[in-house]
């Protein structure tokens, strides 16, 4: 059975996607909330990201890969967020130019976002 498949992973997953979720409630509910005020697409975006940021570190270190707190993971983590931090402002840019909303880009981002955390923090994050 490959790793992927593992019930240990699919388990695993369910929880990386609840965090997220969580998370997701955070993050879109901030920045709709200063898109309604009138705030810059991509301020309001980068707001709810940061927001999100924190909570979900620490939910997955401690609730979904039951990790240690490391510098070394934190710094792996920043990279696979800034990797997903510039693919939700890429996803935000052309929504925005499509679209013109904002939103629609935010949204369509979460999915590809949520498979390269996953697999990034399973695989190398967390490790």
């Amino acid at each position: 059975m490959s790793d992927v498949a593992a019930p240990g992973v699919t388990r695993q997953f369910g929880v990386f996607v609840a965090v997220g979720l969580v998370c997701v409630l955070v993050d879109v509910g901030l920045m709709q909330l200063l898109l309604s005020l009138g705030t810059h697409p991509l301020t309001a975006a980068s707001a709810g990201f940061s927001a999100s940021l924190v909570l979900n570190f620490a939910l997955h270190t401690r609730v979904t890969f039951a990790a240690a707190w490391s510098t070394g993971a934190m710094v792996r983590y920043a990279v696979v967020v800034l990797v997903n931090y510039g693919l939700t402002l890429g996803f935000v840019t052309a929504s925005c130019a499509m679209f013109g909303s904002a939103m629609v880009g935010k949204l369509l981002s979460l999915p590809v976002i949520t498979a390269i955390g996953f697999l990034l923090s399973r695989r190398w994050v967390f490790r």
